[in-house]
């Protein structure tokens, strides 16, 4: 299975420091360019990509009609409103749109429409916000009752339970008590993340 990049800046930084390869090893080792190795070791993440420069369309001039049009809609009553099909006859009769298909201005209206409405302060904003989990950051844990046949006797025990949030492994344990004193060792126990199938 190929490495991540994070897996292989990380493999890259280790060879280097522990085996100390040079970047000319590092780089036939990997199958990487030098300049990917120089970047590895430079930093523990690799750069986010740059963004490509949206693509001009032949509907860019028209754009700033279509917006006015949405704007008007906004005091319109509904029933006459532009739908996508009217704002496109528009386009073609009164400004002579050469090379703008239908489908071009429903695509443009169905999201530029929503942030019209935003900016008009006629709709709440939607926002996104990514989830970002790096290395080692951030775990999930909690205790779960559990019953057990302990020497013939049905004993409640506590099942320790930690995943972590960036590789989603997960380790599990079983306590007498779900006290501070498990809480730690759940967390530093040797080997914790082996002993579970879920982890390898």
């Amino acid at each position: 299975m190929p490495l991540s990049k994070v897996e292989l800046y990380a493999a890259i930084r280790r060879d280097a420091k522990v085996e100390g390869l040079s970047s000319r090893a590092l780089s036939a080792k990997y199958g990487v360019g030098r300049r990917t190795v120089a970047m590895a070791l430079e930093s523990v993440w690799p750069a986010a990509r740059k963004e490509l420069p949206a693509r001009a369309s032949r509907l860019d001039p028209y754009k700033v009609v279509i917006d006015q049009i949405l704007r008007e809609d906004l005091d319109a009553p509904r029933k006459q409103r532009h739908t996508a099909k009217r704002v496109f006859d528009r386009l073609i009769d009164e400004h002579r749109a050469q090379g703008v298909s239908y489908a071009m201005v429903r695509a443009y209206i169905a999201g530029r429409g929503p942030e019209i409405r935003v900016e008009e302060g006629r709709g709440p904003p939607q926002a996104f916000i990514p989830q970002t989990h790096r290395p080692g950051d951030e775990a999930e844990v909690d205790f779960g009752d559990v019953w057990i046949q302990l020497n013939g006797v049905s004993t409640k025990v506590y099942l320790f339970s930690l995943r972590l949030s960036f590789s989603g492994k997960s380790a599990h344990k079983v306590f007498a008590s779900c006290g501070q004193e498990a809480f730690l060792e759940g967390h530093v126990g040797p080997g914790v993340l082996a002993q579970t199938p879920a982890a390898k």
